[in-house]
């Protein structure tokens, strides 16, 4: 998998994350919802405070494994907590609530938000590291029940230039 990814990705290093599932993502660990560049040397990770919590054990571990890697020049990253809000649930099913799933626009981030003090916490915590950006919150309880949120929703946009959306006339 690695000589592929570095064939056809043109990468260098390749990190690998062992921990981090988050009870209802149907995505196997999809990084977006576990923890995100936030500059080349700053990471952000889903980190859940309360012990109880049945993410707190995996989101841990995930901790962990992140002090432990390092860039490309052997500097390890600085990583910064981001919480998770209290667990949501649709009928008996938890949902897959993470700050993480934030998407980059324009001079901005916008950051799901669960109706959970824990709202406030992560974007002031994302402002702190993203003084270039407005880092703005914006509802995301009914898109999660799709598993999902605004970085799930923003994948694989085309880019359009002069009425061409990837080489092709729109």
């Amino acid at each position: 998998m690695e000589g592929y990814l570095r064939d056809y990705l043109a990468v260098d290093k390749i990190l690998w994350l062992a921990h981090g599932d988050i009870p209802g993502d149907d995505t196997d660990g999809h990084i977006d919802q576990l923890a995100r560049f936030v500059n080349p040397t700053t990471i952000v990770a889903a980190i859940a405070a309360d012990e109880n919590d049945e993410c707190f054990a995996q989101l841990q571990a995930m901790w962990e494994e992140l002090g432990s890697f390092t860039g490309m020049e052997d500097v390890p990253f600085t990583i910064v907590p981001l919480p998770i809000p209290g667990p949501k649930f649709v009928g008996d099913a938890r949902l897959p609530c993470s700050y993480c799933n934030f998407v980059f626009v324009n001079g901005g981030c916008i950051v799901p938000q669960f109706d959970d003090p824990m709202d406030v916490v992560a974007l002031k915590t994302l402002q702190r590291l993203l003084p270039g950006r407005r880092v703005v919150g914006a509802p995301s309880l009914d898109l999660i029940w799709g598993l999902g949120s605004f970085h799930c929703l923003s994948q694989q946009e085309p880019s359009l230039r002069g009425g061409e959306a990837n080489g092709a006339v729109a």
